[in-house]
């Protein structure tokens, strides 16, 4: 299940988000977007983790949760 992470801290590196959400369950992969002229993050990102049940948990879990200074909003990412 693929999660749209919203609202992080600049400062909020991949490695940073992965540990986060592994401590879920297994990732697949952690994506932070990033501007294509500055380098810099773009405060949003997406996770995706193979189990569908881990997923859910995560999300219901880190939803409004506060991490490097700002509340993450997860929900599942569209197509």
């Amino acid at each position: 299940m693929r999660l749209l992470v919203r609202n992080m801290s600049r400062e909020t590196s991949e490695a940073d988000l992965l540990d986060l959400f592994e401590s879920f369950g297994s990732v697949q992969s952690c994506v932070i977007v990033c501007d294509t002229d500055t380098g810099r993050s773009k405060g949003f990102g997406f996770v995706d983790m193979p189990k569908s049940g881990d997923a859910k948990a995560a999300m219901f879990q880190l939803n409004g949760f506060e991490f490097d200074g700002a509340v993450l909003r997860v929900k599942r990412a569209e197509k």
